[in-house]
């Protein structure tokens, strides 16, 4: 029975009656609302069912109700939870540990808002500079034109006119001067000379083929000029689409002509810009796009990368690829020839020589494939081009993806480009100490305080080192969940239910403190925070705490405890509760393994922010790489380590900037990348699909007697192919009956009553059960039923092992958690006798696991080195790295700021390091 504990009065929670979404137990629980509650249990204990599918379920619909049946047709259909009565719910916005993002247009700047108004504040107050002199860009108005000349010393004589167009031949002369004088002018002006219409022998001496100009006034500085000047000008403006031209008169000071445009245009160059708007800055909108790369900064285009591999050769080595070729070496000997007499060294590294020098090697290569483009009917020709090419920065923007016009406007000395590549961090001090004229910071004022406030939140969330460019599709779904977040805090909403899944994943121990503290300001504004969690400390600073279990599937989803961190910690039915006073712990190992000579070692690793580091991971042993968020783990592990190794393996070539592998090929012989992706994202897919029993369990059912007397074969037991499947529901045992505006309903197959099989498949029995009854065991119970059949119990007990022995055999893929689903891939390598001489990778493998579930983890890891494999982890949960036999810590900060190896070692050596942060917090734990 739950802890009673003092609740909230009714009209400050969220009751919930008789909850029975997935496995839970037909439970009663509450939620105060204006707190932050966190929802733990172990893994399969119902979390995610009681958070997202219970409550922001129900949020989410309740709110889709209360619109039109029309505006319903285009929204999400939610079907309603399986549940008594919920009270007090507020509107629900769900953050999940997923990154939704597949466009290569959206950008961090984009997706929390932030380029939205960097773009309106270079609408409004960015200056245009001239691409060519560097001087301002604008507009002359009438008054300001009217300001500069009265301003001249009194009594200066000028001319007021406007260009004559250039005119051809004597007809058209003729048709322009008369149309000139019908709109009532009379005079032409050339070489300080004023020709009248009324004496046509004067205009002969016009030299028309020269600029000539139309006389719209003769005037002189005094206190009465100003308003025929005005006039006199808008004449001109209306007349010339635009310009105006003043000539002082010789006798004057500042005599000479000058030249005023009401167009948007250099009066130096006669350069025409664009007048600066939002949609300008938008690399979105064809109007602002780059036009070479439409916006996406990066073209297929030859790859320098490809053309020169290894940066450390120079050209007399070989370090151009192309000209290493016996049928090209003659444009090499060309090629030195020209550098000789450019002073362009052939004996020096590619990467020393200077930018100038290294600029006349790309030009000299670009001329050399320019060549070969012109031979490309050939077919030898296409090939040899089609290696070199690949996707690079786009020649025109240089990756910026706007216009040059756009790029032309800055705002204290930054274009909006430049702005783009700076990291939150950064961009939050430039914001912060922006120089701006007092009439643009009053402009400005409400667009810079929404700017600010958005990059402070990033800062807060631990996101300092992400740059504004960044593709959010690059984006882990930690680092997703928490720009969801920055936004949602960004938004200011009061009254609102956030749901979030486990936000601290992906974050190191200082930084989780910080999004602790940002949870509680969203608690502040005066919404209510529910937390999916199983971080120690996050579950520490709850105001209210849900624990579920006792254990997972059906042996879950039971209300254990709900109440205050006190009295979790002091009841004895919690196994969280006894993990948090330490009455359990994750134990620390009896002794480390030793690193051996057998040895991975990864030289130059140079991608994103890594700074060409090398790195040496033991083999045999459990080697955690760790860091503070943005330091480069994920960069070193999946796109240096993992690529070059894979490449390494199979004899291929991978990117210079991945690093170069050395290993002993008799070390190792696979590599293996165990992440969080589902393992099937159709309902069809299932455990013992996945782990290949399932084709075992079909050739059993298959050999008995009844069905080789109808002539089953195992395909017949199978429901994703015709035969034995029910081909009314096509094997999937519901049909779906579509609602338009209402929830899509699911209704139990009336032909098989949801059992996906033809009824003579039913009738075969393996003792005494058919396919459907033993699809419905869970794991525990398909081992004893499966006991005597050695090949399906050897899958089905590292299932077991790896703590998922509670799930059903025939457990939809789509209903389970990341973590289930990573644990489910390492029991199928587990299940393996291939697993000698593999490199595991494992990225974050606790995430959605309760402390009890990190011990059974462990556990499996260590069968996987004792099998003779070596396991790698990208972790920050510091159980996990107390327990590892070597760590490499990366940093020391995130960013710029990281990309460097900060300690190696064991996990006690590494605490003692006073560089490293990850060593701060574990000091402590390695002393409990």
């Amino acid at each position: 029975m739950p802890t009673a504990v003092k609740s909230p009065a009714e009209s400050e929670r969220i009751v919930v009656t008789g909850a029975r979404v997935h496995n839970l137990q037909n439970i009663d629980f509450e939620i105060p609302h204006n707190s932050l509650t966190v929802v733990t249990g172990v893994s399969g204990s119902g979390k995610s069912s009681l958070a997202f599918d219970t409550i922001y379920a129900e949020g989410q619909r309740r709110y889709i109700e209360s619109l039109s049946a029309y505006a319903r047709q285009f929204l999400e259909r939610i079907e309603k939870p399986d549940i008594d009565e919920v009270t007090g719910i507020a509107p629900a916005i769900s953050i999940r540990q997923r990154n939704t993002a597949r466009t290569p247009r959206s950008t961090v700047g984009t997706s929390t808002e932030i380029y939205d108004y960097i773009r309106l504040l270079f609408a409004r107050v960015g200056v245009t500079r001239c691409r060519e002199c560097g001087t301002p860009v604008g507009k002359d108005t009438v008054d300001q034109i009217a300001d500069t000349v009265t301003s001249w010393q009194d009594g200066t004589r000028f001319y007021v006119l406007f260009p004559l167009p250039q005119l051809e031949g004597e007809e058209q002369i003729a048709q322009c001067l008369g149309d000139l004088k019908r709109r009532g002018f009379g005079r032409v002006f050339q070489d300080g000379r004023t020709f009248e219409y009324s004496k046509p022998e004067s205009l002969l001496d016009v030299d028309f083929n020269r600029q000539a100009y139309v006389l719209v006034d003769r005037l002189k500085v005094d206190d009465e000029v100003r308003q025929r000047l005005i006039d006199s000008v808008e004449i001109c403006f209306h007349e010339n689409q635009g310009e105006v031209v003043i000539l002082v008169a010789e006798s004057n000071a500042g005599a000479g002509i000058h030249r005023f445009s009401e167009r948007f245009e250099c009066k130096k160059c006669n350069i025409r810009y664009e007048d600066p708007e939002p949609k300008l800055f938008s690399f979105n909108s064809p109007f602002g796009a780059c036009s070479r790369c439409q916006g996406f900064g990066n073209t297929i285009d030859l790859d320098m990368d490809l053309v020169i591999p290894d940066k450390g050769k120079s050209l007399i080595e070989g370090a151009v690829n192309p000209w290493t070729k016996p049928r090209y070496r003659k444009y090499l000997t060309d090629f030195k020839k020209r550098a000789a007499s450019a002073s362009v060294p052939v004996d020096v590294p590619y990467r020393d020589l200077t930018a100038e020098q290294q600029g006349f090697v790309i030009e000299g290569v670009r001329k050399f494939f320019d060549y070969l483009e012109t031979k490309k009917y050939k077919l030898h020709i296409r090939v040899f081009l089609s290696r070199y090419r690949g996707y690079t920065l786009c020649r025109e923007c240089g990756g910026a993806r706007l216009r040059q016009e756009a790029r032309d406007i800055y705002v204290d000395g930054e274009n909006i480009a430049d702005i783009a590549r700076m990291s939150t961090a950064e961009a939050f001090e430039f914001f912060r100490d922006v120089k701006l004229s007092p009439m643009q910071a009053e402009i400005a004022e409400r667009v810079l305080w929404e700017i600010h406030t958005r990059l402070r939140f990033l800062n807060d969330v631990g996101l300092q080192y992400l740059t504004l460019d960044r593709l959010a599709s690059t984006l882990s779904g930690g680092e997703a969940q928490r720009i969801q977040l920055a936004t949602s805090l960004g938004s200011t909403l009061v009254g609102a239910l956030y749901v979030l899944d486990e936000p601290s994943i992906g974050l190191h121990p200082r930084d989780g403190l910080r999004l602790i503290e940002i949870l509680k300001r969203l608690r502040q504004l005066g919404n209510t925070v529910l937390v999916v969690e199983h971080d120690a400390e996050m579950i520490r600073a709850a105001d209210w705490i849900i624990d579920l279990g006792p254990g997972a599937g059906e042996n879950g989803g039971q209300l254990v405890f709900q109440g205050t961190l006190d009295a979790l910690t002091t009841t004895g039915a919690s196994l969280t509760g006894k993990y948090l006073n330490k009455e359990l712990r994750v134990p620390l190992p009896k002794e480390r393994r030793a690193p051996r000579k057998q040895k991975l070692t990864l030289k130059g690793a140079a991608k994103h922010n890594l700074k060409e580091i090398d790195v040496e991971i033991p083999l045999g042993l459990m080697t955690c790489v760790t860091g503070v968020s943005g330091s480069g783990k994920s960069t070193l592990v999946h796109n240096c380590l993992y690529e070059a190794l894979k490449a390494h393996i199979n004899g291929t070539e991978s990117a210079p900037s991945s690093g170069r592998i050395e290993v002993n090929p008799k070390w190792i012989a696979d590599v293996v990348l165990v992440d969080q992706s589902p393992i099937g994202r159709t309902p069809r897919s299932n455990p013992v699909t996945y782990i290949k029993a399932f084709d075992q369990v079909r050739e059993l059912l298959a050999s008995t007697r009844e069905a080789q007397s109808h002539g089953y074969t195992a395909g017949s037991f199978s429901f994703n192919i015709p035969g034995g499947r029910c081909e009314t529901c096509q094997g999937d045992g519901t049909v779906t009956v579509e609602m338009q505006f209402l929830a899509d309903v699911a209704l139990v197959c009336e032909e098989c009553k949801g059992m996906r099989y033809k009824s003579g498949v039913l009738e075969t029995l393996y003792k005494g059960r058919n396919i459907y009854q033993i699809l419905q065991l869970t794991v525990r119970e398909a081992l004893g039923f499966f006991s005597s059949v050695g090949r399906i119990t050897k899958k089905l007990t590292m299932l077991d092992e790896v703590g998922l022995g509670y799930l059903r055999l025939g457990q939809s893929a789509t209903t389970l958690s990341g973590g289930e689903a990573q644990r489910i891939k390492l029991a199928s390598h587990l299940a393996r006798d291939t697993s000698n001489k593999t490199l595991f990778i494992f990225d974050e493998p606790t995430t959605g696991l309760h402390f009890d579930d990190i011990n059974k983890l462990l556990v499996a890891f260590r069968r996987l080195i004792r099998a003779g494999s070596s396991v790698l982890i990208i972790e920050h949960n510091l159980d996990v790295v107390k327990s590892a036999d070597w760590v490499i810590d990366l940093g020391p900060e995130g960013g710029d700021g990281g990309g460097r190896v900060v300690a190696v070692g064991t996990p006690e050596q590494v605490s003692r390091n006073r560089k490293s942060i990850t060593g701060k917090f574990l000091k402590p734990v390695l002393k409990r």
